[in-house]
């Protein structure tokens, strides 16, 4: 069966089997993951090609490997193996992706430069259209990331731009392609000028970036550059200004290394296990039941996701803690911030596009606050010094001076990020909290704090928020079953589930006005 039609079924079924809100905890599922296969064939003749206007580096490769070996024996496509051994000073771990890693850096230029004697001194973003070194790569079990970037003033004939920082690109490829219920999957525009390079070019801005995703060699790959649809300023990259920029970027790629593994098999979705022993005290709201009146753009509901999308170490260290809108709490009049039961606020509205909310905006996450110190605490308990701890182990993604750290893992299984807001930039800085930092699961990150732009700019909470990989690239789905599953394992006891609140007709006496909200949302943002 054609694969695309098989990705259909795969997206129907997932969706005709979703819970309903106010379904059953028993019901939390495991995602449904598709396995890519790669046309390694066609890449060594791709490679053969862009390496040929070089006789001289052309001469130094070997395309005929031993016909006696598996495919994903190294010794069967020498010539991979002979290129990352050219790049991986460049791009460290390059050889561990099991895809083609696909870079704007010309592994023709830069040989035969080197044979002609260039000095190693030599600026590397002359092999890289003026895009400086890399700033993030990664490669691992499941494909490879990277970041790259444009700084003002670069790139000969690119028109002149407002915005005044370097333009970061990033670009992901993956065998693992997340099977999602996307309603707004699939679209974008092409490009008349990249057409022959890439057929099958999609341009489409979609939850703040503008992404080019195409397929290449039979595997998904997406170019992206965070960007708001509006008119330039100084400080915020607008995306007409981001177009030229990606599409250097997208004229630049070139096979720059990757090697053949093992095929893989679809992941099917399953039973997610949790603990048998029920908990005395955590209760929580079904996913999708938000604040009623809470939802974007007048929208009731959240969206109801019992999907626990990664078997995760929940990320503040210590428990008591608890899940609960930080914006729309004082909707419930008695109700408090710092007690049971958590409740879902993935939908609430916020000027962030989310696809997966029904009014197309959202909070992209959800909101945790830690439990105060006990009055008998022993262990030197400090209100403002509640540990942050990575929930897997993991790499780092996080330039210098930015507000957000991510955390990425790449295995044979999973292909997944993490991001933690409201932790104080300077301080993650200092800590090294940067680019291609290894963390392990459980380890301290930072503290629960309340930065946003500047300290004291929202309340003290985390904001944490899931992103998967799909043809349409990183997006943002509900972490709240997957935050309720961490916090089960954590407490090892299974929590009881409190049927939702009433509809907005009982709520309708506490809702606040639109100019409220707004003035909410402008002050804590989305990350709250």
């Amino acid at each position: 069966m054609n694969r695309k039609v098989v990705s259909f079924v795969s997206c129907w079924l997932a969706a005709l089997l979703s819970p309903l809100p106010g379904a059953h905890a028993d019901e939390f599922r495991t995602p449904s993951i598709s396995a890519m296969r790669v046309e390694w064939r066609a890449v060594l003749d791709q490679l053969r090609q862009e390496i040929g206007s070089r006789p001289a580096v052309a001469a130094g490769f070997t395309f005929a490997g031993q016909r006696r070996v598996p495919a994903t024996d190294p010794r069967a496509t020498p010539a991979l193996v002979q290129l990352n051994a050219v790049t991986a000073p460049l791009f460290p771990g390059i050889a561990q992706s099991p895809i083609p890693v696909l870079l704007p850096f010309d592994p023709a230029s830069y040989l035969d430069a080197r044979q002609n004697g260039a000095p190693d001194s030599l600026s590397i973003a002359r092999y890289q259209a003026d895009f400086r070194a890399v700033d993030f790569f990664h490669a691992g079990a499941s494909g490879y990331d990277a970041v790259f970037s444009l700084d003002p003033g670069a790139g000969d004939g690119l028109p002149p731009r407002t915005f005044a920082k370097p333009v970061e690109v990033q670009i992901s490829g993956s065998i693992l392609v997340y099977d999602l219920a996307d309603r707004l999957g699939g679209k974008g525009e092409p490009v008349k000028t990249l057409a022959a390079q890439f057929p099958d070019l999609r341009r489409f801005i979609r939850e703040g970036y503008v992404r080019y995703a195409f397929t290449r060699f039979g595997i998904p790959y997406v170019v992206s550059i965070q960007c708001l649809d509006s008119a330039p300023r100084p400080k915020r990259l607008a995306c007409r200004e981001a177009y030229p920029v990606a599409e250097r970027f997208l004229k630049a790629l070139r096979i720059a290394g990757g090697q053949p593994s093992r095929p893989r098999s679809d992941v099917a979705s399953d039973i997610a296990e949790r603990p048998a022993a029920q908990s005395a005290d955590f209760a929580y709201h079904p996913s999708g039941d938000i604040v009623a009146g809470s939802g974007g753009r007048r929208q009731q509901g959240g969206h109801a996701d019992f999907t626990v999308y990664s078997q995760i170490r929940f990320p503040l260290e210590k428990v008591p803690a608890f899940a609960h809108s930080q914006s729309f709490a004082r909707r419930k009049p008695g109700a408090a911030v710092d007690t049971y039961p958590w409740q879902d606020n993935f939908c609430e509205a916020r000027s962030f596009e989310v696809g997966q909310c029904a009014s197309g905006y959202g909070h992209q996450g959800q909101d945790i606050r830690p439990g105060a110190c006990p009055v008998d605490s022993k262990d030197g308990c400090d209100p403002k010094q509640q540990a942050v701890v990575a929930v897997r182990d993991s790499i780092v993604i996080r330039s210098a001076q930015q507000q957000a750290a991510t955390l990425q893992v790449n295995t044979r299984t999973e292909h997944v990020r993490f991001r933690y807001m409201h932790m104080n930039p300077s301080v993650m800085d200092a800590d090294g909290l940067l680019n291609g930092r290894r963390v392990s699961e459980g380890e301290k990150i930072g503290v629960v704090s309340n930065y946003l732009d500047h300290p004291n700019g929202t309340s003290r909470h985390l904001h944490f928020d899931v992103q998967l990989f799909t043809r349409d690239g990183w997006l943002w789905v509900n972490p709240y079953t997957t935050l309720v599953s961490a916090y089960e394992r954590l407490i090892r006891g299974r929590g009881r589930e409190i049927g939702p609140e009433p509809g907005p007709a009982a709520a309708v006496a506490h809702a606040l006005p639109d100019d409220v909200v707004h003035r909410i949302d402008t002050q804590e943002g989305g990350g709250n």
